[in-house]
């Protein structure tokens, strides 16, 4: 029998090798949902109708590649999102979509602008939570993000979901993404600076309330 319900995910996939369901069943219920999330948005809007297909398929492979399974150097985690990063390639290539991987944007390149001007005034910072109209821009400014992360690479935005979204160190970012370390460090460097345009394109900084 697998032991409790915080025993590490290494040990749990080793017993589901040997024929543990349970423990199958507590590494799915412990990741199912930034698994989700995470295929969801690395899938976008225009795919989003694929994500349980992915999820789903991404599972499956855990289940086939159970007796063939060792660490290697990465945790389960890591290796589960490896799988499901795969998956979404296979699918953004079959749809037709070109997935460049390896190309960055130069540093002199035109930074990315969106067509629309700055939508809203930053709220008056609060130490209480946000409420009435401060709680609706800050909704409207979640929706912009994923605006804004839709409009990166897929490179770039594998980096960033990992490590700011299911808070992987920038090492075990790399052995998701399978790439070197400083590969995975410019991804994400790259991809913070594109963001901060988009949402600062978007987004009047707080200075400049009642300027005008």
């Amino acid at each position: 029998m697998a032991g409790p319900d915080d025993l590490p995910d290494d040990l749990l996939m080793s017993a589901y090798a040997r024929g543990d369901a349970v423990a199958f069943e507590r590494l799915y219920a412990r990741h199912q949902a930034g698994l989700y999330r995470f295929i969801r948005r690395l899938l976008g809007t225009a795919l989003s109708a694929q994500t349980d297909e992915v999820f789903q398929d991404t599972w499956l492979k855990v289940v086939h590649s159970r007796e063939r399974w060792a660490p290697q150097g990465a945790t389960f985690r890591t290796w589960l999102f490896t799988l499901a990063h795969h998956r979404v390639i296979d699918l953004l290539r079959k749809s037709g979509r070109e997935v460049a991987l390896d190309a960055f944007d130069s540093e002199g390149e035109e930074p990315w602008q969106p067509d629309a001007a700055a939508w809203q005034h930053w709220p008056a910072p609060a130490s209480a939570a946000p409420q009435g109209e401060d709680l609706a821009f800050w909704r409207r400014a979640g929706e912009k993000l994923l605006f804004c992360l839709e409009q990166l690479p897929l490179a770039q935005r594998s980096a960033f979901l990992l490590h700011h979204d299911d808070g992987l160190g920038l090492d075990e970012v790399a052995r998701a993404l399978e790439v070197g370390f400083e590969t995975a460090k410019t991804r994400l460097r790259y991809a913070m600076s594109k963001l901060r345009t988009c949402m600062g394109a978007y987004l009047e900084p707080l200075q400049q309330r009642g300027s005008s």
